[in-house]
């Protein structure tokens, strides 16, 4: 179907087995969907849309629920998306993408398609399913600056795109340039993830003080991944995995325990007062906890019911340690949740159904979102 192609909505409320949650299943199409990624956001800080990827088409498509009604609404008609570029801004107004060799956006109304940047012949991205291979960029809070690594060759350069101008430059060059995320109150800084034995890097959006910022334990084989900075603070929230989960501040090098639960993709609300994380081996459902006590003691929120493919996870020691390592891990595969801005809601991917939907739980008691007119349809989950 085209761009501009309005379909129904194929909304439905389910209840968790355990914690009788609301879940609202967003898609229902055979087909493979997912929200961005966990740190990014899904929705528009007004949650207007929902932003998603549908394969419906045949191919990864940019889809947007519509909040007032639930109809999905196709945004782009656009060969080679990078499936998991997106990011939305946070006005509503655009959502930013990668495509082929080139950085894109589209107008959420008009859905005009604007083209920000060439990269010639560059690859853009990492070969493999995870890490800097996935191709994530990240969009300032004020939605004025847009970071986007990419693989030219040997040598990972780090662009910054002004949203308003369309001037770019280089601000980095190095190995590998993956996961990048701005600091939600300081556009002006920005962290990315290295080589996975030097993982966390900070860095100014004019490309000075660059530095890693965290050192992990060398001897413990001690694997850090899925980062994400705490609102209000200078500090980055990270899986120690799968001992729990630690806080970095960078100015200082202080790190102190956050939880001892064995958080995957951890992500925290825009306040920083709670914590959302899906889990796996085994997989024990999506729990939210407090980020500030030291304690993190989590509280069930759902089952995520996805088969969380990536068989490197089932070590207590970072596996890339002890050689090359084999990775199948599609990432539609994994739940990935992410709190609405309201914090009221938590989206997360699922492949219960045999295709990956999207879903919607609900932190708070009350059904979220919009049904089918036709009425509600309810299931367990």
């Amino acid at each position: 179907m085209a761009r501009g192609t309005l379909y129904p909505t194929e909304s439905r409320i389910l209840a968790d087995k355990r914690t009788r949650a609301t879940i609202r299943q967003v898609t229902d199409h055979p087909a493979i969907h997912h929200h961005p990624f966990y740190y990014i956001p899904a929705y528009d800080d007004a949650m207007q849309r929902l932003i998603l990827i549908s394969h419906r088409t045949g191919r990864p498509e940019i889809f947007a629920e519509l909040q007032d009604s639930g109809r999905l609404l196709q945004l782009t008609d656009h060969a080679g998306i990078a499936q998991w570029s997106l990011h939305p801004s946070h006005d509503g107004r655009y959502v930013y993408f990668i495509a082929g060799t080139g950085a894109w956006r589209v107008n959420t109304q008009s859905l005009e398609e604007e083209n920000l940047a060439r990269f010639g012949d560059a690859a853009v991205r990492e070969k493999g399913m995870v890490g800097a291979a996935m191709g994530t960029t990240t969009l300032s809070r004020d939605d004025r600056w847009w970071a986007v690594p990419v693989k030219m060759g040997e040598v990972s350069r780090f662009f910054i795109i002004d949203t308003c101008t369309g001037k770019r430059e280089v601000i980095l060059e190095r190995d590998t340039i993956g996961h990048p995320q701005f600091h939600p109150d300081d556009s002006s800084l920005l962290r990315y993830a290295g080589p996975y034995h030097a993982r966390i890097w900070v860095v100014k959006r004019d490309g000075t003080g660059n530095r890693l910022a965290f050192r992990r334990d060398e001897k413990k084989k001690q694997w850090i991944v899925h980062e994400t900075w705490l609102p209000g603070t200078r500090e980055i929230l990270t899986t120690d995995w799968p001992h729990g989960m630690i806080g970095v501040n960078v100015d200082t090098g202080a790190v102190r325990k956050v939880t001892s639960f064995p958080a995957w993709h951890p992500m925290v609300n825009r306040t920083g007062s709670l914590m959302v994380a899906d889990t796996t081996y085994p997989d024990i459902g999506l729990h939210l906890f407090d980020p500030r006590n030291g304690i993190g003691a989590p509280r069930p929120l759902c089952e995520s019911g996805s088969s969380n493919a990536g068989e490197h996870w089932n070590t207590d020691h970072c596996p890339y340690d002890d050689g090359p390592v084999r990775v199948y891990a599609p990432q539609h595969t994994h739940p990935h949740p992410a709190f609405s801005p309201d914090s009221k809601h938590v989206v997360f991917t699922s492949d219960r159904t045999g295709h990956a939907q999207v879903y919607v739980v609900a932190v708070a008691e009350e059904p979220i979102g919009p049904t089918r007119e036709a009425g509600l349809q309810r299931d367990g989950a």
